[in-house]
């Protein structure tokens, strides 16, 4: 149980690591030096690619967590192994690691393949109690 709490502590904090990303070394730079009072406006106001990716990225790793949170309660509550479900989430959160990593480096297809790989981890991990 507390290696399965400790990936979804991780799992959760994806989000920020995007968005640690579509920050980073603006808080040093004089000239689009980071507005942490307006930090929507801020990154709405960026041309640089990586950075608006960074930001659909982060906002895409938090609509992906609400359906591995439940998927992953639900394998708990019907006692699905815990082995399934923690290797269930490792594998979710590889992909989910790959899929920031392609995103942010404007690779649409690999990105595209990954979220749907990710999505088909998720629903293996909802149905792990049914297994065998």
């Amino acid at each position: 149980m507390l290696l399965t709490a400790v990936l979804l502590l991780i799992a959760s904090q994806l989000p920020i690591v995007a968005a640690g990303m579509a920050k980073s070394g603006a808080f040093r730079s004089k000239e689009n030096r980071y507005d942490n009072n307006e930090p929507r406006l801020w990154l709405e106001r960026q041309t640089d690619p990586r950075r608006r990716r960074a930001n659909a990225a982060q906002e895409n790793s938090f609509e992906a967590l609400p359906f591995l949170f439940a998927a992953t309660l639900f394998a708990l509550y019907l006692k699905a192994p815990p082995g399934l479900i923690n290797g269930l989430l490792i594998a979710w959160l590889v992909l989910r690691a790959g899929y920031l990593w392609s995103y942010v480096n404007g690779k649409a297809s690999l990105r595209s393949s990954i979220w749907g790989l990710a999505l088909l981890v998720n629903i293996a991990l909802l149905f792990a109690p049914f297994y065998g």
